[in-house]
């Protein structure tokens, strides 16, 4: 059991797996330096990581805060902050960060910070958080302070949110509206890290592949290249793209149903399904590019331009070049969508929440399972 000495400020930044434990980890390795010095009362603190499912089987914030109370009672930490990648809400709005100065805690959801700068924002956040919530402490302040003011005015549309007399919480910034959905929706994608989707593609890219080294030499897809018009590639590359989304959801079964009817519960289905689809989307069109990229090549290797002609009757120009080797991705695309057997892969099932959210029951289960029996 930790127990902090005297002067030493404890400071527990409970992470759950994956995207939230590697940012708490690297912010770890300075937040201690930079927290004493931004205190300026020689105080000293003492930073460590817990990396554990806290919000497995919860997204309610009264259960949240009391597993973070408990954790902080059990391991006698001054200070916890909770970090989550799920989506959070209070009261119809998207929760940005919540504190209990009389009990330590800071609870952020990293999606509400959005997209972009994702380790700076974080970091930030939590600075201030810690900052405020032991300020009153080493001050002797009979009213806790209202930490995170510099940082919520360089993240607008984030405002105080309404906290209730009988909540833990005593402070709390949401996002709401338009832009507040749309960043929430941004850092969901940002933390399912879609660049990590690419790999997962793999046996459906090598499908792919494959019918795409043949249809480039099928010269009845020739004559279909140079008789198609522009609008009709498109057409046909965003029925394919769609068709390799669409299978990718329904056979790594990753579509999110609630059994709750509450408008909250349905609010978090179409942020989770949304996302899903955003984030395959992103990983299927990083392939398609590629896809295109790699039978372009091909076809400047393989292709004659005198049979080309006499079939075609078009002279193979650059023109023909790329027109081909986009409907040939097309093409190829279905294919690998049609020939795909990725449902055992576990990188296409992290796309979505609803997945992870039961990769992390489990988890814990087994922590429990772990532990003997007293």
């Amino acid at each position: 059991m930790r127990v902090s000495s005297q002067g030493v400020t404890v400071v527990a930044l409970l992470a759950d797996p994956d995207a939230p434990t590697e940012i708490a980890q690297r912010m770890a390795r300075t937040l201690s330096a930079r927290l004493a010095e931004k205190s300026g009362q020689g105080r000293r603190f003492d930073v460590e990581v817990v990396s554990e499912p806290f919000t497995s089987g919860a997204e309610d914030l009264p259960t949240l805060m009391r597993r973070m109370m408990d954790r902080k009672s059990a391991e006698n930490w001054d200070i916890v902050v909770a970090l989550t990648d799920l989506p959070l809400h209070s009261h119809g709005r998207k929760l940005v960060v919540e504190l209990s100065h009389e009990h330590g805690l800071a609870l952020l959801s990293l999606p509400s910070l959005g997209g972009l700068r994702l380790q700076t924002r974080a970091r930030r956040a939590v600075e201030e958080a810690v900052l405020g919530l032991a300020g009153p402490r080493a001050a002797g302040a009979e009213e806790p302070p209202q930490p995170l003011g510099r940082f919520v005015g360089r993240l607008a549309p984030v405002h105080p949110g309404p906290v209730g007399e009988q909540e833990t919480a005593d402070l709390r910034y949401v996002v709401s509206g338009p832009r507040g959905y749309l960043r929430v929706l941004v850092g969901m994608v940002r933390a399912n890290r879609p660049w990590r989707l690419v790999p997962g593609l793999s046996k459906a890219l090598a499908a792919a592949l494959a019918t795409g080294a043949i249809a480039t030499l099928d010269s009845t897809l020739w004559s279909l290249a140079a008789s198609l018009s522009t609008p009709r590639l498109v057409i046909a590359m965003v029925g394919s793209v769609a068709l390799m989304i669409g299978w990718l959801i329904v056979d790594g079964e990753l579509w999110h149903r609630t059994a709750e009817g509450s408008p909250e519960a349905r609010q978090r289905a179409a942020l989770y399904n949304a996302s899903t689809v955003l984030t395959v989307g992103i990983g299927v069109l990083v392939c398609y590019g590629g896809l295109m990229v790699i039978n372009l090549v091909w076809a400047l290797f393989i292709l004659n331009d005198r049979v080309f002609a006499s079939l075609t009757r078009t002279p193979l120009h650059a023109t023909e070049y790329l027109t081909l080797s986009w409907f040939v991705a097309s093409v190829a695309t279905v294919g690998g969508a049609l020939g795909s057997g990725l449902e055992s892969d576990e990188a296409i099932r992290a796309a979505a929440y609803s997945k992870r959210e039961q990769e992390r029951r489990r988890m814990l289960q087994d922590d429990h399972g772990d532990q003997p029996s007293k």
